[in-house]
Parts: C-alpha cells; structure tokens; sequence
C-alpha cells in the first residue's frame, strides 16, 4: 500500500506533525511493507499561493500532487485555526483536481489548544472530503493540548489506523482461482438444463460487496 500523509503544521517541533507521526505508525504497525510519503504543507506554502493565483503549479508542488492523487490511501491533518482548518491546508486541496480523490481511503485528524474544537472534524474536514468524493474513515482524530500522554487517545488512533487499512485491503485482496482437474480425471457432466446460470468470472478480480465492507468497518 501507498500511503501519502499531509501535515498542515506551521510550527517546528508541531502537534499537527506529531499526530500526523502518530497515525502513520499506527497504520504501519497493521500494514507492514507500507510505503509512506510524509508531506509538509509549510514546505509549499509559496509554490501553492502562486498556483492559486496561475493556475500552474511549481516543480515540488507538482511533484507532491502527483504522488497524492496516485496513492492508495491519505492521513490529511490540520490545526485548528477559527474553528476551521487552516488556510494553508484548504489551499493545497483547492488546487487538487476535484476528481482525483474520488473513493481515496482518507483518514482526516486536527490538533488544537482546546477540546471545544473537536467538532472540526464532522463540520469542516468530513464535508470537505465529502465535496472531493473521498471515503473519510468512520473515526476521525482530533488531540487537544490536554490529549497528548492521557487516556483515550492512542485508542482512537489505533482504531482510525485499522479502519483505513480494512478499507484499502479490498484492493489487494488475493484473487481466489480453480485448481485445474488432474490427467485421467473423468470429465465434469455439463450442467442440466434446470441448473440456475452463474454470472461470468474476471480472471484476477475479486468483487467484495459495499455491504460487506461496512460490516467488516461496524465489527471494529
């Protein structure tokens, strides 16, 4: 799996770089073998004021919207800033084209001073990946100040973790195949005339209904 994560921190060290630290580890210790890309919006601040304004983006930005739209899964976090998220952090989405995150796995989480802003996560950041037609995990994560080293916030973190890879595992599910009959074996009788017809199997693609899918999601 290709996991990109966006951290919208502008302070360094940052709480928002740290939550973001805290997620990928967590969606690694349920995946091993995934490959991470930690992105830093601070880092591109410029380049996305100028795309904004031109339409083009630079060389590192363009390189980072590359490596976001063609992920498998996003961590997307961002501070509180007006009991919203931040500028910087919608910026880099506003110049995402509108379609390429359409059924991304994204697992959105927000860092602020107070737990009176928890409510970002279903009032901003759940809408706005809802606009970009991505599929924001069940458990959003949000850490106040008075969050880091209590009770409750390594669970949720581990709880987001899970549901982002039970989403993404659909994609690399192992395709279930026929063994073949062995030599001399008689051959199967073809089926009666009142047998039931069977709908046509693709080589190599397993289908695992939505409704399978979130029932797997509900029993975390």
């Amino acid at each position: 799996m290709k996991l990109v994560v966006v951290s919208a921190g502008l302070s360094v060290p940052s709480s928002t770089r740290l939550l973001a630290d805290r997620l990928t580890e967590a969606v690694v210790r349920q995946a091993p073998g995934t490959e991470v890309r930690v992105v830093e919006l601070r880092d591109l601040a410029v380049e996305i004021a100028h795309h904004l304004v031109t339409g083009f983006p630079g060389p590192a930005l363009s390189d980072v919207l590359d490596e976001v739209t063609g992920a498998d899964a996003l961590i997307a976090v961002t501070p509180v800033f007006s009991a919203s998220y931040s500028g910087l952090f919608k910026s880099f989405f506003d110049v995402i084209d509108k379609d390429a995150l359409t059924g991304k796995p994204v697992l959105a989480a927000a860092t602020g001073g107070t737990g009176r802003h928890s409510l970002v996560l279903e009032h901003a950041l759940r809408p706005l990946f809802a606009y970009l037609r991505a599929v924001v995990v069940p458990t959003a994560v949000y850490a106040a100040s008075e969050d880091w080293g209590a009770e409750g916030l390594a669970e949720r973190i581990d709880r987001a973790a899970r549901e982002l890879v039970t989403l993404t595992a659909p994609a690399t599910a192992p395709a279930t195949t026929t063994p073949e009959p062995a030599t001399g074996t008689a051959p199967t009788a073809p089926p009666t005339a009142s047998a039931a017809p069977t709908a046509p199997k693709t080589p190599g693609l397993t289908v695992i209904p939505f409704e399978q899918q979130l029932a797997a999601l509900r029993a975390l």
